[in-house]
């Protein structure tokens, strides 16, 4: 999983999607602790976002409120976060 590398002071502020566009499940980056880390949106409004992440390599996670510039959305999947939907199976009478 290849993490983003540019620091959020030098983020060209037109190109920071604000917090509210983000929704609950959103896959994103966050940094924190001097590194972008593997999140997931739990909530968002106008002002920042909860996200719950990897704030290490390990199983852990942390939960953390954020504003937009510390925040990028993610497509990779992180194998460790990120939870697969099981559907139940259709049964018939």
């Amino acid at each position: 999983m290849s993490a983003p590398t540019i620091d959020p002071d030098r983020r060209d502020p037109a190109s920071v999607a604000a917090t509210d566009t983000y929704h609950p499940s959103d896959r994103v980056w966050v940094y924190r602790g001097g590194a972008w880390r593997a999140g997931i949106v739990e909530v968002a409004s106008r002002d920042a976002a909860t996200v719950t992440y990897r704030p290490s390599s390990s199983r852990g996670t942390g939960v953390d409120t954020l504003t937009a510039r510390f925040m990028q959305p993610r497509s990779e999947i992180d194998p460790m976060l990120d939870k697969k939907i099981v559907l139940p199976e259709s049964r018939t009478a």
